[in-house]
């Protein structure tokens, strides 16, 4: 039997970090949500469903895995929204069985495939999944929760690297927080995991008194930077001097970040290398936010807040609420975004006072007076900057580039532009 992580229906919820990359791919915690998943099982064979227009990318990314594709004659899906407990594969054993569906409230969480069923379920692999695929199976209610909205995920995330740390200590993984130099300040220290060749410069203060600390492979923490815990800091990424970095943040791999940061997520690639106050945010992959960029989290009537996505509004349940944004976008120095923004994917954001509150992707400017962001410029933008990371911007990059261009057109011509 294998596992086949997909994708549904709701996964527009989770605009505009999906836009390049299945909902599955989302940082929380130390890792994605399909890592979570994948590590439950151990060696077993991994199929990934996604949108068409990203299945060359998520391949590229996943050689190991297949996608789109199912080769075993019995196999257990799992919806990719899951933040997968650590006893996953026992509340969803690989063991063959009766086929049938396991929901909580109205989301397929997980179901058992094989024969005529699962037939039938291998030719619609192009489709993203919903209830009524799963029409006359047997229903077992199954309270394994699922992210309905990116808040969920940066509200879940401090849990989620306590979880993570656990399961750093439980695989026994060489721990250097004891070659640490006695200039680093370094409070509750049995919660502290620090990975190879990481640099960590005088006056840095690590504080576990709260959650775990982890800081991977080849990070440079440089002097005087706080860091509290629950915090990830990915590989190869940089904490700048003089930092504040608060309690339930993770950074991806080779980020630069400085200033305040609070309960936020770093997808791989961006940067906040500046003074400036990010918090309660989700950003994507290759941001870049200016020197002294701000974002509100909390409404000063201390109200919940309410978000606009590019098809609904939605009433987030929050009182904390900052930035969302996607991929490729960048913000001038001093940009300050309202409580609840929502920037898309490739979008240049340089306004006087406060940018929109929902900003489409491809915008250049942010307010009223926006332009379209030209897609060859775009392009060529992110040329430059994966090539000064060494990284090759090549063909299906472009193609993804121009699909989600097309894919949010009709978002901009709505607002004039």
């Amino acid at each position: 039997m294998q596992i086949c992580i997909f994708e549904d229906i709701n996964y527009s919820n989770f605009e505009p970090l999906v836009f390049a990359r299945p909902v599955y791919d989302l940082l929380c915690g130390i890792d994605s949500l399909k890592e979570k998943i994948i590590r439950s099982y151990g060696d077993v064979k991994v199929s990934l469903h996604c949108r068409p227009y990203l299945a060359e990318i998520v391949q590229h990314q996943n050689p190991d895995c297949l996608v789109n594709k199912i080769e075993s004659s019995e196999c257990l899906f799992i919806n990719g929204r899951i933040i997968a407990p650590q006893d996953l594969a026992d509340i969803l054993p690989l063991i063959p069985g009766e086929d049938k569906v396991f929901v909580n409230e109205e989301t397929v969480v997980a179901a058992y495939l094989s024969g005529v069923n699962l037939k039938h379920k291998i030719t619609h692999l192009n489709d993203l999944f919903a209830v009524s695929d799963f029409n006359g199976l047997p229903i077992k209610i199954l309270d394994l929760k699922c992210a309905n909205y990116l808040w969920d995920l940066i509200n879940q995330n401090g849990k989620q690297i306590a979880d993570d740390f656990n399961y750093l200590v439980e695989k026994s993984k060489e721990n250097f927080v004891d070659k640490v130099n006695s200039y680093v300040n370094i409070l509750n220290k049995q919660k502290v995991f620090v990975g190879k060749n990481v640099t960590i410069k005088p006056g840095v203060v690590l504080d576990a008194s709260n959650g775990p600390i982890i800081i991977s492979d080849n990070a440079f923490i440089y002097p005087n930077a706080v860091i509290e815990g629950p915090c990830f800091i990915g590989e190869s990424s940089k904490i700048k001097s003089g930092a504040t970095i608060y309690e339930n943040v993770s950074i991806g791999k080779v980020c630069k970040v400085g200033g305040e940061v609070e309960q936020s997520i770093f997808m791989d690639y961006s940067n906040k290398q500046h003074a400036g106050f990010i918090g309660h945010s989700y950003i994507g992959s290759w941001v870049n936010l200016g020197a002294d960029t701000n974002n509100s989290d909390l409404k000063n009537n201390y109200s919940k807040i309410k978000i606009q996505l590019s098809n609904k509004e939605v009433n987030s349940d929050s009182q904390f609420l900052g930035l969302m944004i996607g991929d490729h976008s960048k913000s001038a120095i001093n940009t300050m975004f309202n409580t609840g923004t929502v920037v898309g994917f490739s979008c240049n954001i340089f306004t006087q006072g406060f940018p929109d509150k929902y900003v489409p992707s491809f915008t250049w400017g942010g307010d009223e007076a926006s332009l379209a962001y030209d897609i060859n410029k775009s392009i060529e933008t992110a040329k430059i900057v994966f090539n000064r990371r060494k990284i090759s911007f090549d063909k299906k990059d472009e193609i993804m580039f121009k699909v989600i261009f097309e894919l949010t057109k009709s978002d901009r011509e709505k607002r004039g532009y």
